[in-house]
């Protein structure tokens, strides 16, 4: 048994607190369990409709999950340890799906099921599924990171990103040139994770050199030119206060805030940040003008030569592999993926599918003008790392490239390769 599975069945021991599915005999169609996370009420109306169009066969319904994708995380693995049988179809973060396959807490999908969710399906999106070559959850929305810009700090650069991609040394230079502030994400959280991740994908590299191996085994690759590509730009923009004062704290959202004022300048963020903006606009709470000065486009690249690697995140399903009806559960779950309801999800509640044709529909682009770029930068997206053991990479990581003025290329690569191969290997603390 390995140690990740040991680490979930030794947390099983408190599960037994935890409210498990009552064993009598249901009347009428099964009732099948989501568990989805917190939205605006999109996965509630899905459900809705794939009941109805289920015709009796299922009733589906939900359950929310945590807010954070952490304690989601330890919910989830510990009711599953516990074999609950409750659980028949939930709402999963991919870093955390091979955590959750590796032990077999996910149940297999049949070959005709996965030839079916991963057609016409954007290529982040299917990589993040995916453990050990097999598809292991099935993709439901996507999400990924693009370069936002204020149209008139860019073109005082001499920069289009809408027409030429941009690197990170350019849009440092902009910044710093015009007295603005850079957009970027330095909190010790995920979100630090994501810009490692990205930043050492785009400059042709890899955090894990092989996530598939034991915890023993792992190899990281951050002591690399991608590894030290990566800490020159997030210790530049530390050292020089390109990111403002507050980025050592700075998640997306205060990130956002940044870039709204009349400061901002560049920032990397998700596809939130449109709708959030215009909203406030409608509020009154800010200027109307800031949504026209507003400009998109794909990720920055670290080198100029070659695509950048943008962060992936999103929503797959997976299939409780104690669930009494596993066959129904891939039934509602094959619903509720359709482009159809993809579309509506990414129309009404601002998470981008996984379909590709569901960015055909006028209303995504009516929402998301956006839209393509964000399919386009959904096809190069590279996911975190694919590890069972991706807790105690990420924060590792988090604990080694924090603050962000700290981050040096000739030490910190090395010194987060050292903690987290010995939190790996049982001889340091995270």
């Amino acid at each position: 048994m390995g140690r990740r599975t040991r680490h979930i069945a030794a947390v099983a021991a408190v599960a037994v607190a935890l409210p498990l599915a009552a064993c009598a005999a249901e009347s009428g169609p099964p009732t099948l369990t989501w568990y989805i996370n917190p939205d605006n009420g999109g996965q509630v109306e899905i459900a809705a409709r794939c009941t109805q169009e289920a015709d009796g066969r299922y009733r589906l319904a939900t359950e929310v999950l945590p807010r954070d994708a952490a304690s989601q995380r330890e919910q989830l693995a510990r009711r599953l340890a516990a074999k609950d049988s409750s659980i028949d179809i939930m709402s999963l973060d991919p870093p955390f799906i091979p955590e959750l396959a590796e032990p077999g807490f996910l149940a297999p999908i049949p070959k005709d099921v996965a030839q079916k969710v991963t057609t016409d399906v954007v290529q982040g999106a299917l990589d993040g599924a995916t453990w050990k070559d097999e598809l292991v959850a099935i993709p439901f929305w996507a999400n990924t990171q693009l370069l936002w810009y204020r149209k008139s700090v860019a073109e005082a650069a001499g920069l289009d990103p809408a027409k030429e991609p941009v690197t990170w040394q350019q849009i440092m230079d902009a910044a710093k040139e015009q007295g603005k502030v850079l957009g970027v994400q330095g909190a010790k959280a995920e979100s630090l994770t994501v810009w490692v991740n990205a930043l050492v994908e785009s400059a042709g590299g890899h955090v894990l050199e092989n996530p598939e191996a034991p915890a023993d085994e792992l190899r990281l690759g951050l002591e690399s030119d991608a590894g030290r590509a990566a800490a020159e730009i997030i210790g530049t923009i530390g050292r020089e206060g390109l990111g403002g004062a507050g980025l050592p704290t700075a998640d997306e959202n205060a990130t956002m805030t940044v870039f709204q004022r009349d400061s901002g300048s560049f920032m990397v963020n998700w596809p939130f940040v449109w709708s959030a903006t215009n909203a406030a606009v409608e509020d009154g709470t800010l200027d109307a003008s800031l949504v026209d000065d507003i400009g998109w486009a794909l990720y920055p690249r670290v080198d100029a030569d070659t695509e950048s690697r943008p962060p992936y995140g999103g929503i797959s399903l997976g299939i409780g592999a104690f669930s009494e009806h596993v066959d129904l559960a891939l039934e509602a779950a094959q619903c509720i993926v359709t482009p159809e309801n993809q579309a509506e999800y990414f129309a009404t509640n601002g998470n981008p599918p996984a379909s590709t044709k569901a960015y055909d529909d006028p209303a995504v682009h009516k929402a998301f003008p956006m839209a393509d770029v964000i399919r386009e930068s959904l096809e190069q997206a590279a996911p975190r790392p694919q590890t069972p053991y991706y807790n105690e990479v990420s924060t590792g990581l988090q604990e080694t490239w924090h603050p962000p003025a700290d981050v040096d290329p000739d030490t910190t690569p090395r010194r987060s390769t050292d903690f987290i191969t010995a939190v790996l290997r049982g001889e340091a603390l995270l």
